[in-house]
């Protein structure tokens, strides 16, 4: 999580938004989150991605004014706009952790 808003917060700071540093870093980061998580927990990496790009999102993404309503319009807009960032990270890390989890088995099977 402190990857993706690091990234975001650089992005902010570089070019005054969330772009595609942004976009780049949150790849990056769901990249290594399905390389490096162990074995027993699998299942978590393509679900952590998503969570850390909604609350870097709502960390640092613009809001129009102040309120609650405010925050959830501007992360829905956020996430809605962001979309192809958001799913191509995830299928990504959806992708290794299948091929991870098809690999083990097939060495467990082999054993």
């Amino acid at each position: 999580m402190a990857a993706t808003v690091a990234a975001a917060g650089l992005d902010r700071l570089l070019f005054g938004g969330l772009g595609v540093l942004f976009g780049i870093g949150y790849l990056v980061v769901c990249f290594q989150l399905a390389v490096r998580v162990r074995f027993a927990d699998l299942l978590a990496a393509p679900i952590s991605g998503p969570i850390a790009f909604a609350v870097a999102l709502l960390l640092l993404g613009p809001v129009a004014s102040a309120g609650v309503t405010a925050q959830v319009v501007a992360l829905a807009t956020g996430l809605a706009l962001r979309a192809g960032w958001l799913f191509s990270g995830t299928g990504l890390a959806a992708v290794i952790v299948l091929a991870r989890f098809v690999a083990q088995k097939r060495i467990h099977r082999a054993r």
